[in-house]
């Protein structure tokens, strides 16, 4: 190309650097050299966090060239060979020419060979400011939060700047989206500011969009409320273009992220009571079961992805391009929306005050997370590099749905990678502790597959997902391209925040899972240093929903949102919970601790605790402290750490609020 030029984003690592010549070689993922040119208007810096705080700390080299100064000086005091940069500048191509001229450079750290988002209280430093400002922003400078404060100022749409819009509508499944943010944001860090708003939040969800049958077991939730001049509206059916006019059971998972979050935290009866009503009716009208048969449904499993708010079927032709269908969200969005964080609370069911018998709906989670674990390893997998996300009522693909098409989000398939590896996880754990033979076997085979499968897809998305040359995520690409290319973007070469979520996680957890394989480490940092540099809008303690290919915020229209139908404090809060946890507990090897929250509310039907943070294989973490209402009880509480489960009948407060803190420490292999 003759008189080309654009701007370029590149990350790798440096091999080589030449401070005579102001100038360093770069290699990307892509295996491609890059000779960077270092001019006097470089800035170098080292990548902040959401407090925008300047973390430059890099020393002056010990013993310099006297003669180097300006671009020379600092490429001798910044670039070391072996780190990992960021670096933006300008790329210039006149026929067989072509110079990169570096503007910024971003150090990973300023001390070499470490990661800052792997620095101790990285994420929690980040989960704060987001809570903060959400906070700020729909409630001012409030402390103490009750129900009416999320009634008169929670809105589900907020500007870029946190201001509402003009939409007035409360949708339910963002509410319980934020609360699981807050609740996140108590377990990390304690501050009673997240677990007031958090329980305000709760009160709300429960008094506002809750809807419990004539009978009393089962409960639904509305889309939302609208705020009018005559008072506010309930909105039952959803308003979302691709499920309007339907019950779609995504929105009804996502109503329970909130409260299965919270009740982790708070053990509080009520919370679980709906959850337990919610999940039987998932068991009821949308499960295609031997046991629905007899109401028309064809008995081949899974769950229907909407259903017919007039007649409470998922087969009604007016439910139209959604009538009969099946998708990952009804599949496998069960799992880490409410079931994870459930059976941590309940398995082994904690020592009960009350009467009321909690074995079996531990049982009936227990069985929804083996059968759709099971059936995302048997129906989602395909000859192409993607899975199949959208099927007929027998499981065979549907390409031709709408916008979806034949067509992949990288996002999903790094989904499906992370949660498949939490679930082996757990049923390496249950294979472990059986002492039945058959059930041994069957748990450690359906470990071993849904660990394959992770990896399979953990593999894939490194070459057909991710941006080898920048890092970050691709949003969605044709499933079979048909332009020449490894990859065919569907639309644009854009990232979204939640699939950068996705594929941190995922190469976090199958480097727990895998630590000899040093590939997931370094695609889970080199994710985190493109979520860290780009995605974080530090001017407004938030983030960005969508960047492009370079890590330009795209700001128009709805991305441009703060908050909305789409993107709340849900997605980012989750990633800084669990990339501290996952960080801390398979990734660094100094100060290999980290401290979990509790709250439990007065009234509780357990006198014990289960603490394990996430789903993990035995022998991962222990205990190395427990303080109760501020009490070191250690030596009398500490449990078997393949439990994790606290007796707390004999320093539980009856009258009032037991606090407890715990902190784990990582065991390495």
């Amino acid at each position: 190309m003759n008189k080309y030029c654009q701007s370029f984003t590149a990350s790798g690592r440096v091999t080589a650097v030449d401070p005579v010549k102001a100038q360093f070689t770069l290699e990307r993922r892509s295996k491609d050299a890059l000779i960077i040119r270092v001019g006097v208007n470089t800035s170098f810096g080292v990548v902040m966090n959401l407090d925008n705080l300047n973390r430059d700390r890099v020393p002056d080299p010990v013993s310099p060239d006297p003669t180097l100064a300006g671009p020379s000086w600092q490429v001798l005091k910044y670039i070391r060979p072996g780190d990992y940069l960021m670096v933006g500048g300008i790329e210039q191509e006149d026929g067989d020419i072509r110079v990169y001229e570096a503007r910024s450079v971003t150090l990973a750290h300023a001390e070499k060979g470490q990661f800052a988002f792997e620095d101790t209280h990285w994420w929690i430093d980040q989960i704060s400011q987001m809570a903060d400002q959400w906070l700020d922003n729909l409630f001012g400078s409030t402390r103490e939060y009750k129900i009416d404060d999320f009634s008169k100022l929670y809105r589900t749409s907020l500007s870029i700047t946190g201001e509402p819009t003009d939409d007035t509508i409360q949708e339910c499944a963002t509410l319980s989206r934020l609360i699981y943010g807050l609740s996140s944001a108590y377990l990390m860090t304690g501050s009673d500011r997240y677990l007031m708003a958090a329980r305000a939040g709760v009160q709300y969800q429960r008094e506002a969009f809750r809807s419990i049958s004539h009978d009393g077991e089962y409960c639904f939730w509305a889309f939302g409320r609208r705020a009018g001049v005559g008072g506010s509206k309930l909105v039952i059916p959803s308003e979302n273009d691709d499920d309007r006019n339907t019950i779609p059971l995504y929105e009804q998972i996502y109503a329970l992220a909130g409260l299965a979050q919270y009740y982790r935290i708070t053990q509080e009866w009520e919370v679980l009571e709906d959850i337990r009503r919610t999940v039987k009716a998932f068991l009821q009208f949308y499960h295609d079961t031997a046991e629905n048969k007899d109401r028309g449904y064809p008995g081949l499993g899974g769950y229907f992805s909407h259903l017919d708010y007039s007649t409470m079927r998922p087969d009604t032709p007016a439910l139209a391009h959604n009538q009969s269908r099946k998708n990952w969200n009804s599949v496998g969005d069960h799992i880490p929306a409410y079931l994870i964080n459930v059976i941590l609370a309940l398995d082994p069911v904690a020592k009960k005050l009350g009467k009321r018998d909690f074995s079996k709906f531990l049982k009936v989670c227990r069985d929804i997370l083996f059968e759709t674990s099971q059936l995302i390893v048997d129906k989602f997998p395909d000859q192409t590099n993607y899975v199949n996300e959208r099927f007929f009522a027998d499981f065979s693909p549907d390409h031709g749905w709408r916008w979806q098409q034949n067509r992949a989000i990288c996002g999903h398939n790094l989904k499906i990678a992370w949660n498949l590896t939490r679930v082996a996880f757990y049923y390496q754990g249950l294979a472990a502790s059986s002492l039945n033979g058959k059930e041994k076997k069957i748990y450690g085979d359906h470990a071993a597959k849904c660990q394959e499968l992770a990896k399979t897809i953990g593999l894939k998305m490194a070459t057909y997902g991710l941006d080898m040359a920048r890092g970050g995520i691709f949003d969605a690409v044709e499933r079979v391209p048909s332009n020449g290319m490894p990859i065919e973007f569907a639309w644009g070469s854009t990232k979204d925040f939640w699939q950068q979520e996705q594929g941190m996680l995922a190469y976090l957890i199958l480097h727990g899972a895998d630590p000899d394989n040093k590939l997931w480490l370094e695609l889970a940092r080199e994710s985190e240093m493109f979520w860290n540099c780009f995605f974080l809008d530090r001017d407004r303690r938030g983030y960005f929903f969508r960047t492009t290919e370079s890590g330009d915020p795209v700001i128009q229209g709805s991305y441009g949102q703060k908050s909305g139908h789409s993107t709340c404090a849900y997605h980012a809060f989750e990633l800084c919970y669990l990339a501290h946890v996952y960080t801390r507990s398979f990734v660094v090897s100094d100060n290999a601790s980290f401290c979990m929250h509790f709250n439990i509310t007065p009234g509780s039907e357990f006198s014990s605790l289960n603490v394990l943070p996430d789903f993990m294989t035995p022998g991962m973490v222990t205990i190395s402290c427990i303080r109760v209402n501020g009490v070191n009880r250690t030596d009398e509480l500490k449990p078997d750490d393949g439990v994790f489960q606290l007796d707390l009948s004999g320093v539980m407060t009856p009258e009032s609020q037991t606090e407890v803190q715990v902190t784990f420490n990582a065991v390495r292999p």
